[in-house]
This record gives structure tokens, sequence and C-alpha cells, in this order.
């Protein structure tokens, strides 16, 4: 099945992306693809480099004649989102990616695809291995953990990369550039769980909120697309209210950046309450389907019997707990002055879990207008701490602001115009790149990001339309042939 992509063309870049689907990247775990990259960069006789962070940069030089050109990064991350469907057996951190055709598309088996970023990576690869190509000076820069914190763009130290030109290929739409992301910002809120034991005459349950889409919190934000944390806790505040439910443990969502898909609850419920409390459910699922029939046609909302859990949440805890993650803003909060269609402000309550000691919430941020993410944390801040409980804001990044007079943007609208007879066109995205970063200890880099179309990032329909990596690739190419130089 997996082999499928080996007969695909451009064969430069798939080669190279079977290779990543066969080693297990999530974010965090990454000491193996690092090692392949070294030796990759190694086998070729180029220089190759490790930082401290573990980002791998790969130096190759101009081809003859072209040694007067402006130098060019290009860059990638090497981990993926390990996201998969609930009936699906996959170990990320030791099972291969499997892909399979389908259609105009290239999918995973019931799991993220890794195309996100693992196309960009393969193009990097394919230029450094090309012996039959024109450009001048290139330097591949791979990324670590950008995913989970952008922690190799965090680290990257200034003076290593010699280049003027920076091409970030992750972005997901063919034919689109962009000179702009959004900045980001976590927060981390923990309440300290206090138990009591379980009621007598009551009867245990498992709250199943599934089938939801999910996707990436930037990219998929604005489709509207349920939250299976909010749908959850909007139920639980209803049973709580009117057929004395009790909240024993709670698990949903799984990463910061991607939007819940599912989530999951162990509830007890009086015995005399369990028919009205079943029959609301059903209520509350129907209501979802018809509010989200648009978005989210596989949703399903139902309870299942479980054994009885020795202890519940103390009863205030609960309250505060159902009642902060209700009132916590969620989606697209404001769209765009400046670039219409562009989500300006979002927040993704992303996770929602609990143990023995604590209860975890943890919340993804974004916006391309600081002062609006700065007031979008404030308002998290005033609900978990009037809630009781304890948030820490980290990990924040700044956006990439826009330069519309940016060279390379003009060569690559000129590339791209003489290819296609069309000229592409100029985007911001509200996902997060790592450009604004690199930026920082890069200044006089001129940016831009670019890519083939790539659908449903962050969740298992993850899927890359196959015939858009051929004009990736070819345009790719014909942009390095086109850098121009020094002087």
């Amino acid at each position: 099945m997996s082999k499928e992509i080996l007969s695909l063309e451009p064969k430069a870049i798939w080669e190279n992306f079977y290779s990543l689907t066969q080693i297990p990247r999530p974010s965090k775990h990454e000491d193996e693809i690092q090692a392949f990259m070294m030796k990759f960069g190694q086998d070729l006789g180029l220089e190759t480099i490790k930082d401290e962070v573990g980002n791998i940069i790969i130096k190759k030089p101009a081809t003859p004649g072209m040694e007067d050109r402006m130098g060019v990064i290009m860059q990638g991350h090497l981990d993926m989102v390990p996201q998969k469907n609930s009936d699906t057996d996959h170990d990320f951190e030791k099972d291969p990616i499997e892909t399979f055709v389908d259609g105009e598309w290239l999918t995973a088996n019931g799991t993220t695809l890794g195309a996100d970023n693992g196309m960009g990576v393969a193009a990097a690869m394919a230029v450094l291995q090309a012996t039959d190509m024109v450009h001048g000076p290139v330097e591949a820069l791979f990324t670590s953990d950008e995913e989970t914190g952008m922690t190799g763009a965090f680290g990257l130290q200034a003076g290593v990369l010699d280049g003027h030109i920076l091409l970030n290929m992750d972005s997901e739409d063919e034919g689109e550039l962009y000179v702009g992301c959004a900045g980001g910002i976590d927060a981390n809120v923990t309440f300290k769980n206090k138990l009591t034991d379980t009621p007598k005459e009551t009867t245990a349950f498992k709250l199943n909120m599934k089938g939801l889409k999910g996707g990436h919190s930037g990219m998929e934000i604005i489709l509207g697309r349920g939250n299976s944390n909010k749908l959850l806790f909007r139920f639980l505040k209803h049973a709580v209210k009117n057929f004395g439910l009790r909240l024993s443990s709670v698990d949903g969502g799984s990463l910061r950046n991607a939007i819940p898909r599912e989530s999951f609850a162990v509830v007890v419920v009086p015995k005399k309450n369990v028919e009205a409390c079943a029959a609301s459910l059903k209520e509350f699922e129907a209501a979802f389907k018809a509010e989200l029939s648009g978005v989210e046609p596989d949703l399903t909302f139902f309870a299942e019997p479980c054994d009885m859990p020795k202890q519940v949440m103390k009863g205030k805890l609960q309250n505060r707990l159902i009642d902060a993650i209700y009132a916590c803003p969620n989606g697209v909060m404001r769209m765009s002055d400046a670039m219409p269609g562009l989500v300006e402000t979002s927040n993704n309550l992303a996770r929602v879990y609990s143990d023995d000691k604590k209860i975890i919430i943890q919340s993804l941020m974004r916006s391309s207008v600081d002062s609006a993410k700065v007031d979008l944390a404030e308002m998290l801040t005033s609900v978990f701490t009037l809630a009781g409980a304890k948030i820490v804001l980290e990990g924040e990044y700044p956006g990439w602001k826009p330069n519309m007079d940016s060279p390379i943007l003009k060569t690559m609208q000129g590339v791209y115009n003489d290819m296609y007879g069309k000229i592409p066109e100029v985007m911001a995205i509200h996902a997060g790149l790592e450009c604004g970063l690199l930026g920082a200890n890069y200044p006089h880099w001129d940016m831009i990001s670019f890519g083939p179309t790539i659908r449903f990032p962050h969740s298992p329909d993850e899927k890359v339309k196959i015939d858009t990596v051929q004009k990736f690739w070819d345009f790719t190419v014909e942009t390095l042939k086109n850098i121009p130089s020094k002087n």
C-alpha cells in the first residue's frame, strides 16, 4: 500500500517523502529523524551540522556559473503532528505511516499523513541531491519540534546561516505565496483535583463525543467545526443542573494546535434520573448535529455503561470547572480588517484532562495583532482565575509582518506567471509559521512561504493533492534558477 508513493511523479520528492513516512517523527521524539538527516547530508558529501536544539543544517555550494547569486535557505520542520482515529492501532513513536492513493490525493490509514511538513522537507532533500539543477548557494534548514513549541526556531543561533533569502515550504495551497502569519501564545491551566466518595444509588456511564473532523487550529479554525470539549461540557452543565450528574474524570482533545475531535468523561447519575438524563443526551446530540450539520456530518454523542468509579470530583470544584470551560472563549474571535477573509484572532480550547491530583486545560491563542493576542490571553486569565485555577501563559512567538515590497515576492510572482500564465495570490496565514521567529536573529532575510496543496493537516483526514506536488517542485526548480545576483 505505502509503496504506491514510489510510482508518483516527481520521483525526486516522492521517494524522499516515502523515506520520511518510514521514520517515526512525532514532536519531541525526533532523534531518529535527526540522525537520518545527518547521515543523508554526510552521504552527499555536504557540510552537515546539528545544533544544540536539534536543527539540522546542510549546505550545498552553487552550481558552476551561479556563484554570484544570493544565498537561499530552504526551510521545513522535521516533526509531525501525531493524531489518529480512536479505532486505529498505531504507535507514532514506533510505527511507520501507512499511506495510500485515494483518487487525486495521497492520504494515510487512520492517522495524520505528515505532509505537514514532510512535503517541504522532501523538496529540500531533492534539491540537495540534484545533479542536474541550476542554483546559487543553497542551505537547507530542517528545524526541530515546530508543532509543540517551535523549539528549533527559538533556538537557532545568529551567524550559522549565510543566505539572504528564506524559502519556507510549510504552506498548504499551491498557487499562493504567503508573506505573513499570526503569532501565538499557550495557556496552561491547572485545577487541584479534589475527590470524594461516589454517591450511592448511582449508575456509571462513559460519555463519548466522537466523529468530529478536528484539524489544524490555525488553518481550519475559520471553518466553524465543532470543538468536542466545548460540546461535552455544554451537556455536562445541563446534566449537573437537571439530573444531579457527578463528574469523575475527563479526557478531551490531544494537542494544543489541533481542534479537538474526541472527548470522553466518566460520570455517575442518580438511578432515578438515568432515563431522563439519557433522553436529554439524545436531544443534545440532535441539537449538535442540527447546529453543525454543514461541517460535522459524522458527529456522535452517546453514553455507555462502565465500571463504577470509586470517587467523583467534589461538587464545588466540579461546578467551577464546568462553568470555566463553558465560559472560555473558543473559535474565531475577530476577522482581519487589513486582509479580507483572514482570521485575525482565535482561541482553540484544545485539551481538558484529569487525574487523581489535577485537572489540566490547554489552549492556544493566535493573532496577527499583538495587542489582540494579549487581550485574549487576559480574557482566559480572568475566566480561570475566577474559577480558582492557576493559569500560566508561555511559549509566546511573534507574528510575521507582511512586506509587499519583498524582492523575492516579485521574483516568484514573475516566475510563476511565466510558467503558468497567472500571478499567484499573495496571502497571509492564521497558522503560525516559523518565519517570524527565524527573522528575529536574521533580520536581513527576505522571506516567503509556499507549498503544495494539503488539506486537513493535524487530523487523520490529512491529505496532499498529488498533481500539485509536481507544480510545487517545478516552481521550486525555476525559482532557484532565477534568484538574483548579490549586486
